[in-house]
Formats: C-alpha cells, structure tokens, sequence
C-alpha cells in the first residue's frame, strides 16, 4: 500500500540489526543510517567497532561517539601524529586564549602550539567515560596515547571486565594499572606491552599472578625496567600462552628457559634479544612441540646448534625469519629442512653466512613452501632458486633484495615450476632483466602483484610479456630507467584491474603513457610519478579523465607539472585524499579548496 513501511512496521528491531551486522562495507552501513530515523538509531546501536585517530579534542571526541555507538565492543584509538601536521583552528586574537609564562625563553606561539597538542592527547577523563559508557568492551587498542596513566587503565579495568585484548603501545601507565587489569579482567587473553616504560617487574608479575590462566598473547618490547623476573612469574602462572615477543636487551636465557619450560603450548616466538644464546633455544626445541612460528632479529651470541635443536624438536614449524643472526650458516638450514618439513614460510635477511647449499635443502624437503623472502643474500645463486623451483610448486609469493648473484636463469627457473606465482617483489638485483621476467609472464598466469624496484636491466620488452600473460593489480617498476611509453601502454591497455602503479624515477615516461593509462585502468588508486621529468599537465588531465577512483597521487620533481596540473588533479577525483607535491607549485585558490588533501616535502630547498 502507498505510504505504508512494511520493513519497519513488520520486521522487529532485533532482525532489522542483525541484518545491519552482516553488511561489511563501512560505506554501505553509512548509506542505511540515512534511511530514516529508526534505521540510523539501530544502525548505531549495533555498530561494534570504531576505530579513533588523531583528530579534534579527543576527549570530547570520545564523548560523542559513545552518546551515538551504544553498543561498542572494539575501540581502537592511534595518536601517532607528527607535531608538523598539527593545524589548530586559529580563532580572532580577542577571543583566543594566550598563555604567556613570566621569565620563560618561550615564546607565546610556542607554548600555544603545546597546548594544542595536548588537546590532541586522550586523557584519564576521556578514557573513564569511554569505560562507564562501554561495559562491554572485548578489545582496547590505544597507541602512543601518551597521557593515559594507571588511573584511566583502572578504571578501563574496574568497569570494563569483558576485555579480551588490550594494547597499550606507547603508553605510560604504570605497575597499578597493570595489576588492576588483571585482577579485574579474567579473561583477557592478549596483552601489547611495547614501549610501555613506566612499568616494572611488579607490574606485570601482579599482572600474571591474578589473570595468568587466561592470556595467550604477550608482547614486551623496550620496556626497560623489565626482566627475567617478570617471564618467571609469566613461565608460572601463563600455562596456555600460546604467543610471546620480546625485545629487550635486559633478558637473558633465565627468563626464556623458564617460559619454554613452563609454557608448552607456546606456538609463536619472536625474539629480539642480544644476551640470549644457545641455550635458550635450545630449551625451546627441547620442550616447545606445539610451536609453528619463530622469528629471531639482530641475534649473535647463538650458532647452528640452536637451529639443530628447533629442527629436531618442533616439527610443526611452518614460518621462521632470520633477521641479521651472523653465526647462522648452511647447515642451520639443512637442519629445518630435515626436521621441519611443514615449512611453509621462510624469511632470510642479512645472514650472510648462510648461502646456497641451506636453501636447495629447503627446497628439496619442503614442498609446502608458500612464501620466500631472501634480503640481503650475497651467497645466494641461481641453484638454490632452481630447487626451489623444482620442488616447491605451491609457491606463491618470492621477495629478493640486493641478491647479487641472481640472474635472469634463477628467475625463469621459479617461473617454469612454481606456476601458482601471485607476488613477485625484487629490488637492486642488477644481474635480473627482461628475459627473466618474460618468462615470468610466460608461466605465472595467476600473478597479481609485481615490483622490480630498481632492476635497471628490465625494459619494455618485460612489461609487454607480463601485460600478455597476467592481469596485475599492483605494479612497481620504480627507478628501471629502460621502460618508455611502449612498456607503460601495453600495462595500460593489458592490465585492466591495476589499482596501485609506481613509475618514479623513470626518466623516459611522457604524457601518452599517462593517457593510456587513464583509458585503460578506470579502477586505479594511487599512482606514484616522482622524478618523471617529462609528464607535463596534459598527461595529467587524460589520467584523472579516465581514472576517477584515483585517492593518491605523488608527483615531486616533475618540473613539467605546474600549478595548473595540481589543480586539475585536485578537483577531478573525488575521492582523493592525498596529492604529494612541492609547495610553491599549489596556488592560494588550491591551497584553500583541498588543503586536506595536500602534503608537501618536508625540506624546503
């Protein structure tokens, strides 16, 4: 009947919410609120994250959003902001508050500028309305909310006792904060503790002493008034741990031995910790079973015999980073290879002891590889990447940086035998050009994501045989200053779903290939055109024509773009939100239109 609401007036509040919580696009759930009145008011009360940056007073900020969301579950609040970007609304000068400190060396401008930062600044009020507000909050994330204290986190804890995860990175409460949380919330089970430095071991072994049987999930990192003492007291009373970080350089195998011994459902490991040694990790392989991820950063007081023991003890491993861990050789390899053969991710950086003989067993032994980051391998050649290619078919992502000794023969290799390839990132790998990645076009139908940053044998004659033979989505192909407008057009015209294009840095790039581009990739987002000395305003004109969805664009040292191709770049893409150029090339009538959206080089020459 015209003029009835059926939806409203037969469905019940409770269907019409539930039917809001399966609509996942943000955009989308935005467009029902508009709806009506009803429609809004349910929309809001089943919203259940938020996620809060940096903007406005944020205290008050905080208040109007728990007024509007009733029914919140996950908050999320990130006040990494640099100083520079701090633009306070300035008020008339009789109306605005100055403050002026007697016999001070700072000036009144100064100290204005600090007092706005400090709005910025969630605060013990603002985090007690959000607690009595939200009761039911399961996850709190706060980072680098600096002016939160053990007085907001009690309160956080004494009303909110449903928490399950709770990140306080950056934050400076102290001891009381931590303890209350977990004498208050039992069932939390993942706690962030990175650069927390107002706490101490008493803090955080209260902490496990009252809510230990609950947690899974702790990280620790640049806490300096943290030790072993605290991973005792964890190894005690957090049976069910199941995922630990630490970077410190306090601890020592005390605190590690007592965490494999005591938390033997332990199956993530990341450790950042100069002291430690082999026997720490030896007690990991010795006691941990269940363990399926293990990552060691910037570790030299440890040799092969820790990768023996991990090898021969945890047989569930399927992801392991080496970070700069100098005394690693070979033989560490052969060692997960022959004991872990589930391996499935493998991430090698700056060991430079270990070389090629340790990865052909990686790829003779484990054929579930699906990932292989090596950066910085100097040792590395084309025969490992051959085993690799021969036995490792489920290969889906290669990442290589500052690989010298690979060539085009190492690539065309994991071209022929791992046909599944989806990403293919190489960097300054010198000896890698077009025949290679022809070939990668070739055999890898299924690759979506290509970078080949600074590879400067790469040439047109690659970007045509990947054009032909894969539909990318993301493209780098930043400083290979062989690729022209004929490489660029065939991407164009060859790769209809490219969302993301870096081509800085290529000196032979013009305004046919940005047309092309604006003709053929209508869903690209964000392009990169640093130091592409010779687009001019044309070609950014035919871009924008055809690339409506565009939201960022950078384009310093394009001495041929002036203010006129700013402009247009601005006011043609609607969903812009970011334009990086110099400064003095934005007009006052831009400046004023899309201020927003602008950012310029932070060195002014």
């Amino acid at each position: 009947m015209k003029g009835c609401d059926l939806v409203n007036t037969f469905l019940p509040d409770e269907l019409i919410m539930e039917i809001f919580r399966h609509v996942e696009a943000k955009s989308d759930r935005d467009a029902c609120s508009l709806v009506c009145r009803k429609w809004r008011r349910l929309e809001r009360a089943c919203r259940r994250t938020i996620r809060i940056g940096a903007s406005g007073t944020a205290d008050q900020l905080v208040d109007l959003v728990v007024v509007r969301f009733t029914g919140l579950r996950n908050v999320f609040i990130d006040e990494r902001l640099p100083v520079t970007t701090v633009q306070p609304q300035r008020s008339p000068p009789s109306k605005r508050k100055r403050h002026t400190l007697p016999k001070s060396n700072h000036s009144t401008e100064e100290i204005y500028v600090e007092n706005e930062l400090e709005r910025f600044c969630l605060s013990d009020a603002g985090l007690a309305l959000l607690a009595k507000s939200c009761k039911g909050l399961e996850k709190l994330s706060f980072i680098w909310c600096s002016s939160i204290t053990s007085l907001g986190l009690t309160t956080v804890a004494e009303n909110c006792k449903f928490l399950k995860s709770v990140d306080l990175q950056g934050c400076y409460v102290g001891d009381k904060g931590l303890i209350a949380l977990g004498q208050n919330c039992k069932q939390l089970e993942d706690l962030n503790l990175r650069f927390c430095e107002g706490l101490t071991d008493t803090g955080l072994v209260g902490f496990a002493q009252s809510c230990g049987s609950s947690l899974k999930s702790l990280g620790i990192a640049a806490c300096a008034w943290i030790s072993d003492v605290s991973l005792q007291a964890v190894a005690s009373h957090c049976k069910f741990l199941e995922n630990l970080s630490l970077d410190s350089e306090l601890m020592r195998n005390t605190g590690v031995i007592s965490v494999a011994q005591g938390c033997r459902s332990l199956k993530a490991l990341k450790l950042q910790c100069v002291n430690i040694s082999d026997e720490s990790l030896q007690a990991v392989g010795s006691y941990c079973y269940s363990l399926e991820q293990l990552a060691l950063y910037s570790f030299q007081r440890f040799t092969d015999r820790s990768l023996y023991a991990i090898g021969n003890g945890c047989k569930k491993l399927r992801d392991l980073t080496l970070s700069d861990c100098y005394l690693l050789s070979d033989q560490s390899l052969e060692a997960i290879a022959r004991g872990c053969t589930k391996l499935t991710n493998l991430e090698i950086n700056g060991c430079h002891n270990i070389g090629t003989s340790g990865l052909e067993y990686i790829g003779r032994l484990c054929p579930g590889l699906v990932e292989l980051s090596l950066l910085y391998c100097p040792r590395m050649d084309n025969s490992a990447l051959r085993e690799v290619g021969r036995g490792c078919s489920l290969l889906k992502a290669l990442h290589l940086v500052d690989c010298s000794s690979i060539n085009d023969d190492g690539i065309s290799a994991i071209a022929q035998g791992c046909r599944s390839l989806r990403k293919l990132h190489i960097r300054r790998c010198y000896e890698v050009g077009d025949k290679g990645i022809i070939s990668v076009g070739d055999n890898c139908k299924l690759l979506t994501d290509l970078s080949l940053r600074f590879c400067d044998r790469v040439g047109d004659e690659a970007l045509v045989a990947i054009a032909q033979g894969c539909s990318l989505e993301h493209l780098n192909v930043s400083g290979c200053h062989l690729i022209t407008d004929t490489g660029l057009t065939a991407i164009a015209r060859g790769c209809p779903d490219l969302v993301n294009l870096d081509i800085s840095v290529l000196q032979s790039i013009g305004d046919m290939a940005l047309a092309e581009l604006g003709h053929g990739c209508p869903l690209l987002k964000d392009i990169v055109l640093s130091h592409c000395r010779q687009i001019t305003d044309v070609g950014l004109a035919h871009l924008v024509t055809g690339c409506s969805r565009l939201e960022t664009c950078h384009m310093v040292y394009c001495p041929l773009v002036t203010g006129a191709g700013v402009a247009t770049v601005v006011s043609s893409c609607a969903n812009i939100k970011k334009v990086l150029v110099e400064k003095w090339k934005v007009s006052q009538r831009t400046l004023r239109r899309a201020y927003s959206v602008l950012s310029f080089l932070c060195v002014e020459l």
